[in-house]
């Protein structure tokens, strides 16, 4: 079984080498009564060719069907001038076969395994015969990719002294976070784990076991509605380490990205990376992970309108609300589809329409226009720098509804202008970005009390302590998110170390009450009592990572064996009804309804 060389080995040099070849038949060609067969493995491709002069080899030969798996002894021979393949590392030299053994006969393929025409191909069709779309070259070398970059990490992390540990997936339930995915106990009768969400918990036992710096390309899982960049179950590079500020952080992950980036696209990012606060990226960006690769830019326009004539615009103000617009320039060109579609993911995300001005042919067009002074059109003309073939729009409601509105629509215009030519973003143009100072606390309306923004083990900034008791929302956290041309890889934050204070900001600032902050996280307050020391941490999202690095678009395509929409495993058919008595032995009755 033992092959001499693999298939993406053999050069000039070897001419006249006896070897041996094992692999996939890539395709299968007669000319002239010579059979030539394109042989592939995991590394590449090498062409055998089979004579009819060897007769039992050759008639096996004429039977060979694609993707068939078969071993191949013979001789390495140069190519004929006019017949040598500069595409191939193998295209100087041929294999003449002199004895063959066929493994195993492929039976008629569900769909060609060639890139372009794969990719044709419905997806669910591919899934379920993921085994045979792994083939296909590319996708492999997504696999190779993945595993390239996780290898960075592990490479760098281990010089920065940092100590794999793997944490348990079995953990408890902690509903205040994602929903979760529950596993019943057999041998505790109506007790459930839950797979963990992330190790976020017993990451900072870690800590205070002394381990000091930890690592782990950690298994996760939430229940949630499936998209593009997210599945059941995904991996992320848990870090964690004592001693730290953020600063150190800073450096660290910039240091790590910019070996993944060399390792694996031979790429100097440069660092250190761009710092922005949280407040100043909603303004400009109207979003906490801004794409910042192309200058569309929101404006406050809350003083321009504040004693308007224009009652829409001039309300909002008065009851403590922003008018912002955005200059998408050169999309005046804009169809009425592409418009109402616009209004459309405005009205999702809680405005009431969207209004524009268009600038064509010399003149503003507008619903709006109207209701607009000399001097407001002024105004708008010198903020915004509209010029011919521009198009604004407008967004006017409380600060943070206005931002994420405005942000959305400046994403959308962005594609339009790319779609146009009119925008272009080199595809190896890569903006990371430190998002920092977000607000440690948000206000929830709808359950009348204060929620982390981030987590509630997130440590306050120190001078905003003060605030902690009377005015939680003036308190800013010790966290921080790397972004990435508009995609968050990760987020992290300096831990709260002192059990008094964590005691405070689950009964004193999130009103958890007494019993349930016990029974979650009384052995985490207990631990802190025993010298836990600072400590801080991060999690990337590992898949998204690789996703970015290899130009795809879904974070299917770099999983081996991902999850579609509906959280199915096609190939597997999972998941799957179980057995009364597998239902019995777990203390579970089931109570379905039909649709």
């Amino acid at each position: 079984m033992k092959r001499t060389n693999t298939c993406n080995e053999l050069t000039a040099a070897n001419v006249g080498e006896n070897v041996t070849l094992i692999g996939w038949v890539n395709s299968v060609r007669d000319h002239g009564g010579i059979l030539f067969v394109d042989l592939r493995d995991r590394e590449g491709i090498t062409q055998v060719v089979f004579n009819p002069e060897i007769k039992d080899v050759y008639e096996t030969a004429q039977k060979l069907k694609d993707e068939s798996v078969i071993q191949v002894f013979g001789k390495v021979a140069a190519r004929d001038e006019g017949t040598k393949n500069s595409n191939l590392k193998t295209g100087d030299i041929e294999v003449v076969a002199e004895n063959m053994i066929v493994h195993n006969i492929c039976d008629v393929l569900p769909f060609p395994l060639e890139d372009e025409r794969a990719d044709k191909v419905n997806e669910d069709l591919r899934l379920q015969y993921r085994y045979l779309d792994l083939r296909r070259p590319r996708n492999l070398n997504l696999l190779k990719t993945r595993h390239v970059a996780a290898k960075a990490i592990r490479d760098y992390l281990n010089s920065e002294n940092f100590i794999e540990v793997e944490t348990p997936i079995l953990f408890k339930s902690t509903p205040e976070g994602a929903r979760e995915f529950l596993v019943p106990s057999r041998i505790n009768p109506g007790s459930f784990y839950a797979l963990n969400q992330s190790p976020q918990q017993y990451k900072q036992m870690l800590m205070v076991s002394g381990i000091e710096r930890y690592f782990q390309m950690a298994k996760c899982f939430r229940d949630e509605d499936l998209r593009a960049d997210r599945q059941p179950e995904f991996t992320q590079v848990d870090i964690e380490l004592s001693f730290v500020e953020r600063e150190d952080m800073y450096a660290l992950i910039e240091n790590m990205l910019k070996k993944v980036w060399k390792d694996v696209l031979n790429i100097d990012i440069p660092t250190p990376f761009q710092r922005m606060h949280y407040e100043e990226a909603m303004n400009r960006y109207g979003v906490d992970k801004p794409d910042t690769r192309f200058d569309i830019e929101l404006n406050d326009l809350t003083d321009v309108f504040k004693d308007s004539q224009f009652k829409v615009f001039a309300s909002i103000v008065q009851s403590g609300g922003v008018i912002k617009a955005i200059n998408a320039k050169g999309l005046a060109d804009i169809t009425q589809g592409e418009l109402k579609n616009l209004e459309d993911i405005a009205k999702t995300l809680g405005a009431k329409g969207l209004a524009f001005i268009k600038a064509e042919n010399g003149a503003w067009k507008s619903p709006i226009l109207k209701f607009l002074s000399e001097e407001e059109q002024n105004a708008l003309r010198q903020k915004l720098n509209i010029e011919d073939g521009d198009i604004v729009f407008f967004a006017a409601s409380q600060w943070e509804q206005a931002c994420a509105i405005l942000g959305r629509i400046r994403l959308e215009c962005g594609k339009l202008l790319q779609n146009r030519g009119k925008l272009v973003i080199p595809a190896d143009k890569f903006n990371f970005l430190w998002v920092i100072e977000f607000p440690l606390m948000l206000w929830d309306e709808e359950q009348g009390r204060y929620v982390s923004a981030h987590h509630p083990f997130t440590a306050p900034v120190e001078e905003d302590m003060q605030f902690l008791d009377t005015d939680p929302l003036k308190v800013r956290g010790q966290h921080y998110d790397i972004v990435l041309n508009g995609t968050e890889l990760g987020g992290g934050s300096i831990r709260i170390h002192q059990p008094e204070v964590q005691e405070k900001v689950f009964k004193d600032v999130l009103k958890i009450p007494a019993d349930v902050v016990e029974s979650r996280f009384g052995y985490m307050l207990k631990a802190f009592k025993f010298g836990a020391p600072p400590h801080g941490g991060i999690a990337l999202g590992f898949d998204r990572l690789v996703t970015i690095l290899t130009g795809r678009s879904s974070i299917r395509d770099i999983i081996a064996f991902p999850k579609t929409q509906k959280g199915q495993d096609l190939m597997a058919q999972s998941p799957s009804p179980v057995t009364e008595k597998q239902l019995k032995d777990l203390h579970i009755k089931l109570d379905i309804i039909e649709d």
